[in-house]
């Protein structure tokens, strides 16, 4: 029936210990990581300060800075991991200066989406690509789809109330019409949720987990990921999506199963952008 190691290799287990295997055996020693590290991410954190403070203009300023400064810090730095490191950290700026700049193609918000989140998708593949990653690592994996379908959506609606509760009404659909709901599932499920995760999870975390180790990593991009959050104006929005990173991304860590991420995020909007607030 085969060897012992392809009988297992199919396993969660044996997928999760073997990508940390890889992982801590690519691990160099870097001089002054944190130096490097901090001011990058220190800067997102003042860019998304002036978004919470409703000074989205400084906040543009700030991020089309990181960008260059990011750029020009790969091209002069020699070490490779930071290089891969900043080029994880600058999707993050590109994300907020797509999302900014996007024309108004539509009067309704959600179908800018799909605009902002297909010009995203060509950066991240890029990124991605350049990476180095496996699928593995990257979590390109559909084993266990049906199983992960109906676990996602009662994630999602779980998380999405606990948000609602947080922001309150937030609707980006008028009523409950088919047409509505399905454009909200598929403009969540398969353009936005996707692009976000693979950011964060499948390319950050990643790539830090290699620089820092797998606990340091989860935090700081649980936590970037909750600050990417901040045009709410509520710091309880800003703690509560720092949790949903940390659970979302520790899923990811243990499953490598980007698909299962996307639909507990997609879903968690579908909830409350759409279901929970014309419920109630």
């Amino acid at each position: 029936m085969g060897t012992f190691e392809s009988q297992n290799i199919e396993t969660p287990e044996y997928i999760r210990t073997k990508t940390s295997e890889n992982l801590k055996e690519k691990t160099p020693q870097i001089k002054n990581k944190w130096v490097y590290l901090t001011i990058p991410i220190v800067s997102i954190a003042l860019g998304e300060l002036m978004i919470f403070s409703g000074r989205k203009l400084e906040a543009m300023v700030i991020y089309a800075l990181i960008m260059l400064g990011l750029s020009f810090s790969m091209i002069y730095i020699k070490n490779k991991e930071i290089q891969k490191t900043y080029q994880a950290l600058i999707l993050l700026p590109i994300l907020r200066l797509v999302d900014f700049s996007m024309p108004l193609f539509y009067e309704e918000k959600l179908y800018n989406l799909i605009f902002t989140y297909c010009l995203l998708a060509i950066s991240v593949s890029i990124a991605a690509m350049n990476q180095g990653f496996t699928s593995t690592q990257l979590g390109i994996t559909f084993k266990k789809i049906g199983r992960y379908i109906p676990l996602s959506i009662l994630m999602g609606l779980l998380l999405g109330v606990g948000e609602y509760i947080i922001v309150g009404k937030n609707p980006l659909i008028e009523d409950f019409s088919i047409f509505n709901l399905l454009s909200l599932t598929i403009i969540m499920v398969f353009f936005v949720s996707p692009v976000e995760e693979m950011i964060f999870r499948s390319i950050l975390q990643n790539r830090l987990e290699i620089v820092l180790g797998s606990w340091k990593a989860l935090l700081i991009t649980s936590i970037l990921f909750g600050l990417m959050h901040s045009g709410y104006g509520s710091i309880y929005e800003i703690f509560y999506i720092s949790l949903v990173g940390v659970f979302i991304g520790y899923l990811f860590h243990g499953t490598r199963s980007l698909p299962l991420v996307t639909l507990i995020h997609g879903f968690m909007n579908v909830f409350f952008f759409g279901v929970i607030p014309l419920l109630l």
